[in-house]
C-alpha cells in the first residue's frame, strides 16, 4: 500500500509540474498578446492559464488518493 501511495504522490508531482509549466507558457503568451495588441494571442494566453490552473487543481486531488491509513 506504501508503494501505490508512493507512486501517486509521484505522478501528482509530475502533473503539477505540467500544470506549472502550462500556466507559466500561458502567462508569456498573454503578455506577448498584450504587447502586440493581438485579440488570438491574449484569447489564447488566458486559456493557457485557466488550464493551467485546473492541471494543477487535478494534481491536488490526484494526492488526495490514497490506499490504508
Amino acid at each position: 500500500m506504501e508503494l501505490f501511495n508512493q507512486g501517486m504522490t509521484l505522478i501528482a508531482s509530475g502533473v503539477a509540474a505540467y500544470g506549472s509549466f502550462w500556466l507559466v507558457w500561458g502567462v508569456i503568451i498573454l503578455a506577448g498578446g498584450i504587447k502586440d495588441k493581438t485579440a488570438p494571442e491574449i484569447k489564447q494566453g488566458i486559456g493557457q492559464i485557466v488550464g493551467g490552473v485546473l492541471i494543477i487543481l487535478a494534481a491536488a486531488m490526484i494526492l488526495q488518493i490514497k490506499i490504508g491509513s
